[in-house]
């Protein structure tokens, strides 16, 4: 049994230092489209299978590949409608497999972060070396597509290892998503001095979670979304919170879910006045920025640690 790796701090909820996101908002509101690339038949990992049928399975394989043909456009459309950007959770290998989607998250403004290079090849049996290889193809890949330097990252397939979290300080990643503890962002103990930080990504509310495993359907989950939204605005009036919705356009972006979810985008972006509408880079450099110190000597005297 392997002990707790100590990636962050045990930091009670309640009299935290308070975090006031720019313009006084109580709740920073970000939004994560996967963009992912699935491979019909991929390399086989001996920890895990892709598909759960011999392959080539086409029924997954096309079911997802329905996101890139027809949901992303059809969430971006509805996207656009609210002046909302994305914080793309991109499989890397769309850039060479479908560059006019990336181009036209870029046109718009949205953020890049890898999800790493294609969605079914895992971290699980990976050398330290080829993981830290996966995330700086990463960053060159997408930088050439879109000029743009990855600032996040969230494993593919969530397939994080015992060396992802110092790997991202190495490569100067200010964000992980990759740890799902907190409410806010939190500080990362990395080996080398660095800001990296925990940034929420709500993955209660993300759509996987809400239909392929709690089969719930388009207007329970836009009910599940409103009341996570309710309640952490009222908690950011005591210090800032943040909410993330992770989406997959090959769920969210049937035609069947997405008018449900537009009343979800009309309902969070009514409350402009409180609400910070923005993406998770620009929430980890404010927060590295503004937050981070305090956040830093907090933990360490809640932990018996001194100032």
């Amino acid at each position: 049994m392997k002990a707790d790796p100590k990636l962050y701090d045990y930091w009670p909820y309640l009299n935290r230092p308070k975090i006031v996101w720019p313009g006084g908002k109580k709740l920073a509101f970000w939004v994560a489209p996967n963009i992912e690339f699935y491979e019909l038949d991929p390399p086989p990992n001996p920890k895990r299978t892709p598909w759960p049928r011999p392959t080539p399975d086409i029924v997954p394989y096309s079911y997802r590949d329905h996101g890139n043909r027809v949901g992303h456009w059809r969430l971006m459309e509805l996207m656009d409608k609210y002046d909302v950007r994305g914080s793309v959770s991109l499989s890397t290998a769309v850039c060479q497999h479908h560059p006019e989607i990336v181009e036209a998250c870029n046109a718009r403004g949205w953020e890049f972060f890898s999800h790493g290079i294609y969605n079914t090849r895992y971290t699980y049996g990976m050398s330290r070396a080829q993981e830290d290889e996966m995330i700086k193809d990463s960053i060159a890949t997408v930088k050439k597509a879109t000029g743009q330097r990855v600032r996040g990252y969230l494993a593919p397939a969530l397939t994080h290892s015992e060396h992802t979290i110092e790997l991202l300080a190495e490569n100067n990643i200010w964000y992980s998503c990759d740890l799902f503890q907190d409410d806010q962002p939190q500080p990362l103990h990395t080996k080398k001095k660095s800001k990296l930080i925990s940034m929420p990504y709500s993955l209660e509310v993300n759509d996987h979670y809400a239909f392929n495993v709690y089969g719930q359907s388009a207007g329970q989950y836009a009910d599940l979304l409103k009341r996570h939204f309710d309640q952490l605005l009222r908690e950011g009036e005591t210090s800032g919170t943040v909410m993330c919705i992770p989406l997959h356009a090959y769920l969210i972006g049937r035609a069947h879910r997405i008018g449900p979810f537009a009343e979800v985008l009309d309902y969070i972006t009514s409350h402009k006045d409180e609400v910070w509408i923005t993406t998770a880079a620009e929430i980890a450099e404010f927060y590295r920025k503004e937050c981070y110190a305090d956040a830093k000597k907090h933990t360490r005297q809640v932990n018996g640690e001194g100032g």
